[in-house]
């Protein structure tokens, strides 16, 4: 019998720069000129992913301040204000103001889906009283009770 496969962790250090199939098929001075310019998208690629990730951890404070205050998920003016800004700013960059829009429509999906992840986290438990938690294993979530309004709960500090 065999083992299922366990998920393989995505590691920077396992990525070859210099992966191509077009090794030993073009001059040699044509491909090194090929990989210095790769070499360079690679590096707006990597600050794209690390932009992303920090655009993202502020969407979830979004998230979280207006999953408490019962605000929806989505802000359809605000929306549509950021696409008008940011196809101008395309625009104004030499950008494909279409393209700038559907990747924006992306994240604003995305954002608004963890949004309402949040919201309904959230409401489960003021419904229930109880706190999802990751599990010490990290492969899930247990429930803890919320602390009382006095601090006598039994997670009270």
């Amino acid at each position: 019998m065999t083992q299922p496969s366990q998920p393989q962790h995505l590691s920077v250090d396992d990525f070859d720069p210099a992966a191509s199939s077009l090794t030993g098929a073009v001059d040699p001075a044509v491909m090194a000129e090929l990989l210095s310019i790769r070499a360079s998208i690679d590096n707006f690629d990597a600050t794209l992913v690390y932009l992303l990730a920090e655009r993202f951890k502020a969407t979830q404070r979004v998230g979280i301040l207006k999953a408490k205050h019962q605000l929806p998920p989505a802000d359809p003016t605000r929306e549509k204000a950021q696409i008008q800004r940011l196809r101008a700013l395309a625009e104004s960059a030499n950008l494909d103001p279409a393209f700038a829009e559907k990747f924006l429509n992306f994240v604003i999906s995305e954002v608004i889906h963890h949004h309402q992840a949040i919201s309904d986290s959230h409401s489960a438990v003021a419904a229930t009283g109880v706190v999802p938690v990751v599990s010490h294993d990290g492969q899930g979530f247990v429930a803890e009770a919320l602390q009382t309004p006095h601090g006598t709960g039994p997670h009270a500090k």
